[in-house]
């Protein structure tokens, strides 16, 4: 059977009509005059217009007048044989709405025109804009809170140091009873632990203005002692066991007031949430497991449901108990401190058995 040249030209032809008006992209032809030759019936969709109303005037009139500068540039780069690619501005549709287009455009020197193809990006610029506009609030937000820290901690050692200096005043030859003396240690050492706190808490903003945390060869030991010897009354007073074994892993790379802030946190953590009747027991163990620096903080509390609280356990201001001292705040901070370290921490935990928090250390 002999096949017809000319059939098949007027089968490619209809095809490829058939393709141009079936694509949801705007295609168009454009003269270098500056005028639509040829457009689908996207471009009519889009911006609203009929086919002849779109055809009868130049294309800059439907450009924002904003963007009709930069485009008259780049279309005249266009008609000097440079192609254009991902060319994004606005065009205004016959409502008055404004809609952002990407072009990427082709040109035919010899026919003296421009073949090109819009992707209608709309909804794309609206989230880069809700994006932007969230980061500068967020970027507000950290300044503002980094003021409020800065404040904070400047103000608290007015008073810490008054109550050293009251401290330094008492003639403790006068107080006879042992034990008002041995609470008077306590709560002086407290108190000038709280003074070093804050003042390693104001160097570190200091020193991360630009969001380098300092990384040091931290013992676990001498971290555990700082932050027990801080909170001695507490220990006492709950009659918590802490058991410690830190001979496998003694040291990890780390920043070390955040280092003491997420052992200080676990610490107080267990014993605010301790269960009723039991004494409270908390165990730390580091190790050295299929070549990763682990760190497990394990207590015998309250515990709580993983499948109600999921993935709200190191969220700001989620309470799982009631406790009066609660805020929400705690594992928050530890979460921070540990990723922002690029370790990870997992959590453990079952109702009325307790509650175990595996660390993952980032190497050196």
């Amino acid at each position: 059977m002999r096949v017809d040249a000319d059939d098949i030209v007027q089968k490619s032809t209809f095809n490829l009509e058939h393709f141009f008006e079936l694509s949801a992209d705007l295609f168009c032809i454009a003269g270098y005059d500056g005028y639509f030759r040829k457009i689908n019936s996207a471009v009519c969709k889009t911006l609203g217009y009929s086919e002849q109303e779109l055809l009868a005037v130049p294309i800059s009139s439907f450009i924002h007048p904003d963007d009709r500068h930069i485009t008259a540039r780049y279309r005249n780069e266009l008609i000097q044989g440079e192609p254009l690619l991902h060319f994004e501005n606005r065009y205004i549709t016959k409502t008055g709405d404004i809609v952002w287009l990407s072009w990427t455009s082709m040109p035919a020197a010899d026919e003296e025109l421009v073949y090109a193809i819009a992707k209608n990006i709309s909804h794309k610029k609206s989230e880069e804009a809700d994006r932007n506009k969230l980061i500068t609030e967020l970027g507000q937000l950290n300044n503002n809170l980094k003021q409020l820290s800065y404040t904070t901690s400047h103000d608290l050692r007015s008073p810490v140091n008054n109550l050293l200096s009251i401290f330094n005043l008492l003639n403790k030859r006068t107080i006879e009873d042992e034990e008002v003396q041995r609470f008077l240690v306590i709560l002086k050492s407290g108190t000038e632990r709280l003074k070093e706190t804050l003042n390693e808490y104001i160097d570190l903003l200091n020193k991360n203005q630009h969001l380098k945390i300092e990384k040091e060869e931290i013992f676990f030991q001498d971290v555990y002692q700082s932050v027990t010897s801080s909170i001695q009354t507490l220990i006492i007073d709950s009659k918590v066991a802490i058991k410690t074994d830190f001979e496998a892993l003694p040291s990890v790379y780390f920043n070390r007031y955040y280092l003491e802030s997420v052992f200080l946190n676990l610490i107080t953590n267990a014993i605010k949430y301790a269960f009723p009747g039991r004494p409270p027991v908390i165990e730390f163990h580091s190790w050295i497991e299929n070549d990763e620096l682990l760190l497990s903080v394990t207590d015998n509390g309250r515990g709580f449901d993983m499948e109600k609280v999921k993935d709200r356990i190191f969220g700001m201001q989620q309470r799982f108990h009631e406790h009066n001292d609660s805020k929400g705040i705690g594992l928050y901070l530890v979460h921070h401190h540990i990723n922002s370290m690029d370790g990870n921490i997992t959590v453990n935990s079952q109702p009325d058995k307790g509650t175990s928090f595996i660390i993952r250390f980032a190497k050196q």
